[in-house]
């Protein structure tokens, strides 16, 4: 994706327009009513289109997947034998996602996880595509979306390796306000339970480190006797407060 395209629309060369409903020779009607006419060229940016010919009854009828447990595993099967991996739109990176659902699929496969029952599986499956069609809408664009943190400490919880942050509280206070106040990567996944890795804490209280240096191209020296502009300006700022407060 282009990194120009967010001030090309904030500039208004490019408009954001809502899903087309049908087009006449010179013209394009848009969800929303609108209508642009003298179009010269359309260009079907679609991407691709997914489907599961393995798996029965797996597409409903507006060819959405949503009937599989958790965006993995089709509920039907006699035995959890078949894992879907990476089928999701998360609002976040999605190799941190794969790599979560590859975790609970392969303790699901070796019986250290167990699935609940079937209706209790359609249940869920239902609760989370009426979430999905509230929070997104029914377009079928718009069927693998989920939200990315929420989704992880889902299978966080499964696997077991959700951290227990009110334990990390009485054990290391600061380290649990860094991880409660911070950054949500999935270091975090990696502080207990099953694929433990003693490395997870130094890398959780660096990660900030590591995102500056990569923006950093050369160390700028301050100059000892520079005039304190910020300072002063903090200083106004905080008094011009106060006598707003007083005079309130």
């Amino acid at each position: 994706r282009s990194s120009d395209l967010p001030s090309r629309i904030t500039c208004g060369y490019v408009v954001v327009k809502p899903i087309v409903t049908h087009f006449t020779e010179t013209s394009a009607r848009f969800e929303d009513g609108t209508v642009e006419e003298d179009i010269d060229v359309v260009i079907f940016a679609t991407g691709y289109t997914y489907s599961c010919p393995l798996i029965k009854d797996c597409l409903d009828e507006n060819q959405k997947i949503n009937t599989l447990y958790r965006r993995i595993f089709p509920p039907k099967l006699e035995k959890p034998t078949l894992g879907v991996i990476g089928l999701v739109q998360p609002l976040g990176a999605i190799m941190p996602v794969t790599e979560m659902q590859a975790r609970w699929v392969t303790r699901v496969f070796k019986g250290l996880c167990k699935l609940p029952p079937l209706e209790e599986m359609k249940a869920d499956i239902k609760k989370k595509d009426d979430v999905l069609l509230k929070c997104f809408g029914a377009a079928r664009q718009n069927s693998l979306q989920l939200d990315w943190i929420e989704y992880l400490d889902e299978l966080a919880t499964s696997i077991g390796v959700k951290p227990k942050i009110h334990l990390l509280f009485l054990t290391d206070p600061c380290f649990a306000l860094k991880l409660f106040f911070g950054s949500c990567t999935t270091y975090q996944y990696r502080l207990m339970g099953p694929g433990k890795w003693s490395g997870a804490k130094d890398a959780i209280k660096g990660q900030w480190d590591r995102i500056v240096l990569a923006t950093k191209h050369r160390d700028v020296k301050i100059q000892p006797n520079c005039f304190p502009v910020l300072a002063i300006l903090g200083l106004l700022c905080l008094f011009a407060a106060l006598i707003a407060v007083c005079y309130a």
